[in-house]
Parts: structure tokens; sequence; C-alpha cells
């Protein structure tokens, strides 16, 4: 009898994945909006009509750069360090040269400075107004700020934009316009063509001339009142100026870390696919193979009920046993094969990490290295200590926030606040002091042993360093004698070369350091070799243990040989 062959059991394998699974939003446009109908009328009048081709396009989404920039990893770090560190640390009034004596003329003009720039906003701090500046800066390539002025044309406030995207521009519009300029005190005339700005917003538009433009511009409609108008515009409806800041040559600027946009849009995908793996990913840690059989509905029951109260204490010392039924049906004198139930483990092709970790640390340096930023600067980093954190702020300051904060001044010296004039005085943008101690002391070290240190520029120093004002020099001519001078010559010698008279005994004052210019008694040593030997002796120890030290140390011994060798003269 021949056997029966069984069908052959065929496996298909589909793949099924959600709607819309992934999707993120990017700068590039992928597809188009729905037309929507406008919300206004857009009827054209010759009131409000302007040339289409003036106004310039925005080359790039901007709204998109922002959304960038709020679900990335590492450009908000970059950004806030910019921000920080180059506007962060105030503005403040400084002279433009060094002036031997202060005159009533430069003392005024630093007062109306320090005035101008503490009340240019009334809501914030004049320092917080330029961080947004920076903030947008590096996000859209470009920031705007109004200017508003008094009625004799003084720039009196400054308000940031912060709807950066409603704003646009033309290009520069004929004729050119003869504008004044201040240069140190000086007046001058120059040419120039303006642009035009305007802000839309929820239907409404608002227009605003370039800043400097001498001219009456009327915000409703965007022209210019010109000498055979009739009718004159009314001081609350004439425009304000619009002063920008971009970065590039381009009318909306150049945004820094576009060549990082695929790369930054690519990190952002990642993230949200390791998203998706917790939340519609498998986690599934075992599986029950049964051959040759079907698991009985009892055990289905049983096996479930399980799973959900296998939780804490409830199955320890418990047992799982799975009940199955054979599927195969023949006749009685045929063998039958008994059905086998196989458990695999499958945590250990589970998912263990996050994935592209290589590729998403590449990105952030890459998009990284677009700010020139090192990785303390954005918090990435704990392997550092003082000296690679020393070098890092050094090359960082030179390189990036120096530039940075000299650019941004000169705006506000040479454009925003040039109409008052000032001939003296300038803004600046406060830095931090990156001074390494050591250079310091090694700079001292080296000064005082060539002779050129004196009492009083170590006192002048020492004030400095401790942020201290109100130095003022020693009283006698002890204070310019240098340190290495005074310990070479008797006092004798020293008193003859400040002018005092050779039987006079030296006075002391009231600030003159203690065994300065004292003179020893006689031939006594006042300072003995045993005494010298154990210094020694704690050099060396220092050495093992305190290296820092050893430089002051030596110090101390040279001069206390050099001290004990005048005593033996």
């Amino acid at each position: 009898m021949m056997s029966e062959e069984k069908p052959v059991r065929q496996v298909g394998v589909k793949i099924v994945k959600a709607d819309n699974f992934g999707e993120t939003p990017t700068v590039f446009v992928e597809s188009q909006k729905p037309i929507e109908k406008s919300d206004k009328s857009e009827q054209l009048s010759m009131v409000n009509a302007v040339n289409a081709s003036e106004w310039i396009t925005h080359p790039i989404d901007m709204r998109g750069l922002k959304e960038l920039v709020d679900n990335s990893t590492i450009l908000p770090q970059c950004i806030r360090a910019y921000k920080s560190n180059i506007a962060g640390f105030g503005i403040s009034v400084g002279y433009r040269e060094d002036y031997e004596k202060e005159t009533t003329e430069m003392q005024a003009e630093w007062n109306a400075m320090e005035r101008v720039i503490d009340l240019l906003n009334m809501d914030c701090m004049s320092k917080e107004v330029f961080e947004n500046v920076i903030r947008d800066r590096e996000t859209f390539g470009i920031s705007y700020c109004e200017v508003i002025r008094d009625m004799k044309g003084n720039v009196v406030q400054l308000e940031f934009i912060i709807d950066t995207p409603s704003i646009d521009m033309t290009y520069p519009l004929e004729p050119y316009i003869e504008t004044e300029f201040f240069y140190k005190g000086e007046r001058m005339m120059r040419k120039k063509k303006f642009r035009k700005f305007r802000q839309n917003v929820a239907g409404r538009t608002v227009y605003f001339k370039e800043f400097g433009d001498p001219r009456i511009m009327d915000k409703r409609t965007g022209k210019y009142v010109t000498e055979e108008d009739t009718e004159p515009v009314d001081i609350d409806d004439q425009a304000n100026e619009i002063i920008d800041f971009r970065l590039g040559s381009m009318p909306y600027g150049e945004v820094r870390w576009i060549g990082q946009v695929l790369t930054v849009d690519g990190n952002r995908r990642a993230e949200v696919l390791n998203n998706a793996y917790f939340r519609k990913g498998r986690h599934t840690p075992l599986m029950i193979l049964v051959k040759g059989g079907t698991l009985s509905d009892d055990a289905f029951t049983k096996l479930q009920t399980y799973m959900n109260e296998i939780e804490g204490e409830k199955g320890q010392h418990s047992f799982l046993i799975l009940e199955t039924e054979n599927n195969e049906t023949g006749a009685a004198f045929q063998d039958q094969k008994q059905p086998e139930v196989e458990i695999k483990d499958l945590a250990s092709i589970l998912q263990k990490d996050e994935l592209f970790q290589e590729y998403q640390e590449n990105g952030r340096k890459k998009t990284q290295s677009a700010f020139l930023l090192p990785d303390l600067y954005v918090g990435y980093t704990t392997d550092f200590n003082r000296a690679t954190a020393q070098t890092a702020m050094e090359v960082t300051e030179k390189q990036v926030f120096q530039p940075e904060r000299t650019s941004l001044a000169w705006v506000i010296n040479n454009k925003l606040l040039n109409g008052y004039g000032f001939k003296h005085v300038e803004a600046r943008f406060d830095e931090p002091d990156i001074t390494n101690p050591d250079d310091i002391q090694k700079i001292l070290n080296i000064t005082e042993r060539a002779g050129g240190l004196t009492p009083n520029l170590a006192k002048e120093y020492t004030y400095e360093v401790l942020g201290k004002d109100g130095c003022a020099d020693y009283d006698g001519e002890w204070g310019n004698v240098p340190l290495a001078y005074s310990r070479t010559v008797t006092q004798s010698q020293l008193q003859a070369n400040l002018g005092a008279g050779a039987g006079e005994q030296p006075q002391t004052t009231g600030n003159e350091p203690t065994g300065q210019n004292t003179k020893p008694q006689g031939n006594e040593k006042t300072v003995t070799e045993e005494e010298l030997a154990i210094l020694d002796g704690q050099i060396k120890k220092a050495e093992l243990n305190d290296a820092e030290l050893v430089p002051i140390m030596k110090e101390i011994r040279n001069a206390l040989g050099a001290y004990r060798e005048k005593a033996g003269d």
C-alpha cells in the first residue's frame, strides 16, 4: 500500500508598517501644504501698491530651522554657549585711548553713554537684549531689533523683535541718500541706499525703514513722505527703524550650521527610531515552540494567568505545566509522533542599547565643530583637568568669542550710538578673566629676578587679581626701587641713592614693609647655615609632595641667602 504524500506547508512573511510612522519635521519641504483661504482682503490699491520684485523671498524655511534647533541634542547647547560667553558678561563703558588726565568733557561723555546703555530697555538688562540677538542670529542666521528715537532724533530705546521669520526686506533701493556719520567726534557725510522692512503677523502688516534712513515713512503703506505730499503723516503713524544683525553677506544672513542640516535631521530620526522601539518595538523575552500538537485551551488559560500573577513574591516556588494536544489524524496502526514542546530564550537577541550610537556621536561632533566649540562648553566631557580646561578656554576665547564681541561692539558704537557723536568713550562687552595663575607666578619670578618688579607694581597687580579698587602707591621712593636691587645694596647705599643724608636714620612709614630696608646690626648673621640647611630639606620634601610650592620656597631660600651675604658685608 502506497503511502499518501502529505501536503507541503508554506510559510509566508509580510512586513506590516504603521501609516505615517516615524515622520519628523525637517527644514526641507517634502510636500506642499494645502491651500488655505486668506482671512483678510487681498485686493490691491494704489495706496498699498508695492513693486513685488522689491521684496526678497526667504531662501529657506526659517520656522523649520527653529524646529530643528528645538529637536536637536546639541544645537541648543552651542547656541547657549555663544549667547552666554559673548554678551552674558555685560556691557560697560571705556575710553578709546589711555589718557593721562580725565577732563570734564570726558567725564560728561562717560556718564552720558552709561545712561544711554542702562536705559536702552526698560523690561530687561541691556545685555539680555543682545543675548536674544545672538540666540536668534545663531538659529536663523539673522536677527532684528526695533530702534526708537526721541523728538531730538537720539536713540533712546532698543526692542528685540521676537518673531524673526515674520520680517521681510527689500533690496537696497534707489536713490542714494546722504547720511550723517561721526568719527571720533568729527561730523562726516556719506551716501547710502536703504532697504525697507515689513512684518506680517496674523494678516496685519507694519512697515519699517532701515536704521539710519533720515526720511519719513508711513508705517501703514511703506511709502516715503515727499515734498509733493499735501497731508503730513502723524507722529504715531511714522515708521520706526530696524537694525539687523546678520551672519555673512546674504540679505537674510547665512546659518552657521547649514552644512549640518542633514546631520541634525538624521540624529533626530535616530532618536525617534530608538523611542519607537520602546513604544512599538518587540520586548518578548521567551518563545514556546509546540511541534506536532497544539496548546490546549486550558493550558493557554493557565499560562495567561501565570504571566499576569508572576510579579513580586507570587511567582516564587511555583511550577509551570504546559498541556498539549496531538493534531495528527490517522489510522491506529500508523506510527504517531508525540507532540514536542521547546522553550527558547529570546533575551540574547533583544536590543541591548540604543541604535546608531556611533552615528549620533559623529553627528554631534560635526555640528559642534561648526561653532568651533570644545566639549567643555557644551557639557559633553568629564575627562579634563585644569591644564586642558585652561587651554580650551584660552583658544576658544581668542578664536571665537573675542572676535564676536568686537564685531558686535562695532555695531553699537559705529551704528546704533553713532548719532551721539561720542569722541572719547565707547561701549564694550565684558569678558571673563582667563588668566592662568601659574603663568603669572612664572612671569613675576622672572621679572623680579631681572630687577623689574617693584613693591608698587607688586601691590598694583595684587589689587587687580583680587578685584579690588583704590590701589595707591607706598609712601616714599623705596616703593619704586626694584626688589632685586634693594637686596644687593646695603641700607646706607640705598638711602644715599634715594637722596637721604649720610648720617640720617631711615624713616619708617606706616605702610612700609617690615624688614624691607632694615640694616643688619654690625656683622651679626641673622640667618645661620643650620637654618638654611633645614630650609633645603623642606624644599626636597616639597618636590615629592607639593611641587607647586617649590618655586616659592626656592625664591625664599635665595632671598634669605642674599640677605645673609649682605649681613656679612
